[in-house]
């Protein structure tokens, strides 16, 4: 199984509401969204919705502080392509 490698989300500045450009993976190399969503809940997120959205998966929730986040990931290697976090 492949590692879950989320960065700090914290890092990562708000971004303008856009579709992320994640890469076209094959279905069949995608990971697991329980793998995701399992490493979000660990990390303290909150999930309100987690979908595909193109070729990312995406998270609405709210991070470990109560803060709103909204965030886009690779569907291969589970890192964060772009992120929107409330100030």
């Amino acid at each position: 199984m492949k590692a879950v490698h989320l960065i700090t989300l914290a890092l990562l500045s708000p971004l303008a509401h856009a579709d992320a450009d994640c890469v076209a993976h094959p279905k069949a190399e995608w990971m697991k969204e329980d793998t995701i969503k399992k490493a979000l809940i660990d990390e303290g997120y909150t999930i309100k919705k987690f979908k595909v959205d193109g070729n990312c998966y995406e998270m609405y929730g709210r991070n470990k502080a109560g803060k709103r986040a909204e965030i886009y990931f690779d569907t291969v290697t589970g890192k964060p392509v772009k992120a929107e976090i409330e100030k």
